[in-house]
């Protein structure tokens, strides 16, 4: 088969149900899904499967569920069945949890960098913070579309700031600490739980 089709050659592009103009915004949308998904497979690439088969594991599957993402995305068939599911959305939450809590605490707002690998996922978490917001302008044209992209892209970009840390840690690679940053996440741990910041002032 053909890879160039010529059918694009005019400024339109096939969806599935229909036809729209290459810059209209459901494209812009799923677009910046794959363009994710590509610094997703970068990631995969410069993760030694040693150290990090947990998260080498973790990126496959999201791989696949953005493709299920951006499928949906440029569906504009009524009453089809999303792809995407709430155990997806599920499962990064627990994972997030996981790495969250393996991770050294956070102090500090932190700059994207460290190691090669967390480096492309700070990339992939902030296409995916692009796509998000794409994704809620097309939800105000399209009424239609499910919550569950939006939803899923959201907890997605906290996964990777999740496991970008992780994998400075494992690798004995320090995070790098914005420098014009408080203690922002010590301040507010201290605001949420204050009976904490008796114990600690208690210890000290």
């Amino acid at each position: 088969m053909k890879i160039y089709t010529r059918t694009g050659d005019k400024g339109q592009t096939s969806i599935i149900g229909g036809r729209v103009d290459k810059d209209d915004i459901r494209v812009e949308a799923y677009g910046t899904v794959d363009e994710a998904n590509g610094f997703v497979g970068q990631a995969v690439t410069q993760l030694q499967p040693e150290l990090f088969q947990d998260v080498r594991e973790d990126l496959e599957k999201i791989q696949h569920e953005l493709f299920d993402c951006g499928g949906d995305l440029a569906n504009v068939m009524k009453n089809h069945t999303p792809k995407l599911t709430q155990d997806a959305i599920t499962y990064l939450e627990t994972r997030i949890d996981a790495l969250s809590v393996e991770a050294p605490e956070l102090e500090r707002f932190i700059l994207p960098g460290g190691s090669p690998g967390a480096a492309t996922l700070h990339i992939a978490r902030t296409v995916t913070r692009r796509a998000e917001r794409l994704v809620v302008r097309l939800m105000k044209e399209d009424a239609d579309l499910s919550s569950l992209p939006l939803q899923y892209l959201n907890r997605l970009s906290d996964y990777f700031f999740a496991a970008a840390r992780i994998v400075n840690f494992r690798l004995g690679v320090k995070d790098v600490e914005y420098i014009r940053s408080a203690s922002v996440f010590r301040d507010r741990a201290r605001k949420e739980h204050p009976e904490n910041a008796t114990k600690e002032n208690e210890s000290n």
